[in-house]
């Protein structure tokens, strides 16, 4: 029986529980695609990431990413559990602080940067940078659709653009976060459209009033992923940060704006995001919870 290094790490958050989990599999040299897929099922987490040797020079690991359904070419909060889970074993060493600690992480969409701040009172937030999206506004029939299933009232996601950065969100701006909130989605019947549109799922986002430490709310269904609703989606928040760079909604001189999504789940997530005309980073801070390794595994 082969052992395997195992972590569960909180994405989005300084406190245990309250982020969102992703199962790393520290060294998965030796397993096929039907044997992570299985692990990924029994785990039965938004997603399970199995860590390998690059195949490139150029990055540091490489990583697969399963849903309990499916293979991910990139997912967000998977990125960064991983690579904290990476840093905490110390199996990977960010590079030299001229790159503002560095990491490159070869995945289904190719290498991905990531790159690791430690605040002056110790807290360490990691950032991903967003693969190029694609956008494309949604047509007047699939926005109707969208609309029906949201219960947001004719007319309300005029915005709704698909963005493409190896998951396929819509992403739906609502007029608040108190909308966002509300927003009580069919979820069955959005599974149904999403498998006929080859779409990863929704994400929807509104503004919180003046005053409030967050600027955005953000949540994200993906039932025909296995996730009803993602507690705090790591790809979904780099998509709004997208759609609203084109929109010219927010500024992009690398200011970070804050954003929480989880509560109507029980979460507490906290993203950062950074817009530039360069590039979208995403951010956020990591804890590990379970320590251990896969026991059941057949040699």
């Amino acid at each position: 029986m082969r052992r395997l290094p195992f972590k569960t790490v909180d994405v989005f958050t300084a406190e245990p529980f309250l982020g969102n989990p992703v199962a790393v599999v520290l060294d998965a040299q030796g397993l096929d695609a039907e044997q992570m897929q299985r692990i990924a099922r029994w785990t039965n987490l938004s997603e399970t990431t199995f860590v390998l040797p690059p195949t490139t020079p150029d990055a540091d690991y490489r990583v697969r990413i399963f849903t309990p359904v499916s293979e991910l070419p990139f997912a967000g909060h998977p990125t960064l559990g991983t690579a904290h889970a990476l840093l905490e074993a110390g199996r990977i060493t960010p590079r030299s602080a001229e790159t503002g600690g560095l990491l490159l992480q070869e995945c289904g969409v190719g290498l991905v940067r990531l790159s690791l701040e430690t605040t002056p009172a110790g807290a360490r937030w990691l950032s991903f940078e967003l693969p190029d999206p694609k956008i494309r506004a949604l047509g007047a029939e699939e926005r109707a659709d969208l609309e029906r299933i949201l219960a947001t009232g004719t007319g309300s996601l005029a915005g709704a653009c698909l963005i493409d950065v190896g998951p396929r969100w819509v992403v739906a701006p609502l007029g608040s976060a108190e909308a966002v909130l509300a927003c009580s989605p069919d979820l069955a019947q959005l599974a149904v459209m999403d498998m006929k549109l080859d779409r990863t799922g929704v994400v929807i986002f509104g503004e919180h009033a003046p005053g409030k430490a967050a600027r955005l709310e953000v949540r994200a269904f993906a039932p025909a992923h296995g996730s009803p609703e993602d507690p705090v989606c790591g790809s979904g928040n780099g998509c709004v940060g997208a759609w609203l760079r084109q929109a010219g909604r927010s500024p992009t001189d690398g200011t970070p704006l804050l954003v929480t999504q989880g509560a109507v789940v029980g979460r507490a997530g906290r993203i950062r995001l950074s817009l530039s005309e360069a590039a979208i980073r995403v951010g956020g801070q990591c804890v590990t919870c379970v320590t251990g390794t896969l026991d059941a595994i057949a040699p």
